[in-house]
């Protein structure tokens, strides 16, 4: 079934799943994330990027899900990587 506002997300961590998300949401996140986020390490930590995306996305109240939504998004579709520390951080490894 074809669904116009929605877009379909992966999950690294589950990878197979899909997953149907608001479609303008998840445009506007990714947007944010791959702004903020550097082209290759070092990194952000998430919770420096939860706060950077917040002036950037429509919805504060939801940035924190949305960001990690995207996120595990980009990160299933080797656009987005994390650098193997504590606490982790994430960088860009295409430019998108």
């Amino acid at each position: 079934m074809h669904h116009p506002d929605k877009i379909e997300v992966q999950n690294i961590n589950h990878p197979g799943r899909v997953s149907l998300v608001d479609a303008r949401m998840y445009v506007a996140m990714r947007r944010a994330l791959l702004a903020i986020l550097p082209t290759g390490t070092p990194g952000l930590t998430v919770a420096q990027i939860q706060e950077l995306v917040k002036g950037r996305f429509p919805s504060d109240a939801n940035a924190s899900w949305w960001a990690k939504t995207v996120q595990l998004d980009l990160e299933a579709k080797g656009i987005i990587a994390r650098e193997r520390s504590s606490p982790i951080r994430l960088y860009r490894i295409v430019a998108s």
